[in-house]
């Protein structure tokens, strides 16, 4: 990972240049993670098959998602299905909030991209 930046300072990355990628398993997708200055974001990539309890279960180590995700989709669809039963689909165009407690899985035949500005940093990295 890259030094912590100044606060004060503007920051520029590409999202060809991520400062970590983090794979899941069986290669359904990967986790580009970006330090900005003080803050972490993500690029999600996650492929037709993938399943949070099959593919990040096993790295995260519990039982279900414990990371709060903020963001927007930019391709494909996932569903969010919660420890409590109530479960939400998303889809390109959408932004979202995905509370901790939860399983997800990509919808359809087609790559699942997404943003998040808020679980990056400890998701998908082994504890």
């Amino acid at each position: 990972m890259s030094a912590v930046l100044e606060k004060s300072k503007l920051v520029r990355k590409s999202s060809d240049t991520p400062d970590e990628v983090r794979p899941f398993a069986d290669n359904k997708g990967r986790l580009h993670v970006y330090e900005l200055g003080d803050h972490i974001a993500g690029k999600g990539e996650f492929e037709p098959g993938w399943r949070w309890s099959q593919h990040v279960k096993p790295i995260a180590g519990t039982d279900s998602c414990q990371a709060a995700h903020t963001g927007f989709v930019i391709q494909g669809r996932m569903i969010v299905k919660m420890d409590d039963g109530s479960q939400m689909e998303y889809g390109a165009g959408d932004f979202f909030y995905m509370p901790p407690g939860h399983d997800a899985w990509v919808v359809g035949d087609e790559r699942c991209v997404l943003v998040d500005v808020t679980g990056v940093a400890k998701y998908a990295k082994p504890h």
